[in-house]
């Protein structure tokens, strides 16, 4: 995503989300600055047309988990999910604990609020 505040990651999720997209566009940036000593302040975008993961993505999400959010949890200082669809907050509010860093919903109209709070975090 374009025109995100100084530090934050801003990632929109549309289709079908692929083993591919992680290798080659989600992790490159997060590796790259976590291993610099960043903190990841990101926030996601899932529109109506995000259509979930292939079962390779979903495995990268796992692993991702794994090394890059357990292992280096402290890494992780926040994470802003737009979506407007239901399913995915229920699942943020029973499962977001589970989250390297902070979490918090946004429906999709509220980009500019998420912008401010990613940017302004203070854990």
């Amino acid at each position: 995503m374009k025109d995100m505040p100084e530090g934050v990651m801003g990632f929109l999720f549309t289709g079908e989300i692929s083993r591919e997209d992680y290798d080659d566009v989600l992790m490159p940036p997060i590796r790259k600055l976590i291993e610099g000593g960043g903190k990841v302040r990101a926030i996601c975008q899932l529109g109506p047309d995000f259509d979930g993961y292939d079962k390779g993505a979903v495995w990268e999400d796992v692993k991702m988990g794994a090394e890059w959010g357990i292992g280096k949890h402290n890494s992780w200082e926040c994470i802003a999910v737009l979506t407007d669809m239901k399913k995915l907050k229920r699942l943020a509010s029973l499962f977001g604990w589970m989250s390297p860093g902070e979490l918090k919903m946004f429906d999709l109209g509220q980009l500019e609020e998420a912008k401010s709070w990613a940017a302004g975090f203070e854990g």
